[in-house]
C-alpha cells in the first residue's frame, strides 16, 4: 500500500479509510469506561456502591444490550426520572474514555505509516472526538471525517464523506479501500460507486452472514491480516 503521490498505472496505490468503533479498537471498552464514570457520578450524588452499580450495568448489557441500562440501574435504587436518565447519558457520552488501540491496530498503522489514511466514523461528534483523542489517532492518519459534522443525512451509508476524500486525493474510488465492521451501513452504498471494502469480523456483527449487496468484498479477522498482497487482490475484484 504505497503513497498515492507515487502511484503509477502499473503499480496502483490505495488510500485507506478506517472505521473507528470495533475496527481500530473494541467499542465495548468505551462502554465499560463510560459505565465507570456513571458509577463515580452516582456514588458522589447518592453514595451508591460503585462495584454493585457497575455489575448491574454489565449484567444488563450482557443480557439485553445497551437500550435500557441506566433505566434498570436507577429503577433498582428508586432514583429513576427522565432528568436522571439524561444526566447519566451526559456523563457517559462526555467522559474522557479510558481506551486504547489493540496490538493489531498499532502494528497495522505502523505497517502502513507512509500511506494515505483517513478515518470515517458515525456517531455523536463530541463522543467520537473524545475517542480519537484518547486513542491518539491524529498522529496516524491524514484526517478524521466525523460524518455528523456534515449533517445526519450524510452519515453512513451515505457515500458523501467518502467522495469528499476521493476528490481531495484526486483518486478514483476503485483505488480506495474502506475497512469497517458493520455491513448494515459500512459498505452497501460505497460499493455501488466503486470503492473496495474489507470487513473486520469482530464486534456485534462477528460471524454474521449478509447478502451480497451489504457484505464487503473481503472479510478478515483482524487488522493483522491487512497486507499489500491483500490490498492488491482487491484490484481484481
Amino acid at each position: 500500500m504505497g503513497n498515492i503521490s507515487s502511484r503509477s498505472d502499473s503499480n496502483p496505490a490505495y488510500a485507506a479509510f478506517f472505521d473507528l468503533d470495533d475496527t481500530l479498537y473494541s467499542e465495548v471498552d468505551f462502554v465499560k469506561s463510560g459505565f465507570k464514570e456513571v458509577t463515580n457520578f452516582l456514588y458522589k450524588e447518592y453514595t451508591l456502591n460503585r462495584n454493585e452499580s457497575y455489575a448491574t450495568m454489565i449484567q444488563e448489557l450482557n443480557q439485553n444490550g445497551r437500550g435500557k441500562i441506566f433505566d434498570v440501574l436507577l429503577q433498582k435504587h428508586n432514583l429513576y426520572s427522565k432528568k436522571m436518565i439524561k444526566k447519566c447519558l451526559s456523563v457517559y457520552r462526555l467522559h474522557k474514555p479510558n481506551i486504547s488501540l489493540n496490538k493489531d491496530s498499532i502494528l497495522c498503522l505502523k505497517r502502513f505509516e507512509n500511506s494515505i489514511k483517513y478515518i470515517v466514523s458515525d456517531g455523536n461528534k463530541i463522543v467520537q472526538k473524545n475517542k480519537i483523542e484518547a486513542l491518539n489517532l491524529q498522529q496516524h492518519v491524514k484526517r478524521v471525517f466525523l460524518t455528523h459534522e456534515f449533517g445526519i443525512k450524510n452519515s453512513k451509508p451515505s457515500p458523501y464523506c467518502f467522495m469528499k476524500i476521493s476528490n481531495i486525493e484526486k483518486e478514483k474510488p476503485k483505488n480506495i479501500v474502506y475497512i469497517g465492521d458493520n455491513p448494515h451501513k459500512d459498505f452497501v452504498e460505497i460499493k455501488k460507486i466503486g470503492f473496495k471494502t474489507i470487513r473486520i469480523n469482530k464486534g456485534m456483527f462477528k460471524n454474521q452472514q449478509f447478502d451480497i449487496e451489504h457484505e464487503s468484498h473481503i472479510i478478515i479477522d483482524s487488522l493483522g491480516e491487512l497486507s499489500i498482497k491483500l490490498l492488491n487482490k482487491l484490484l481484481y475484484i
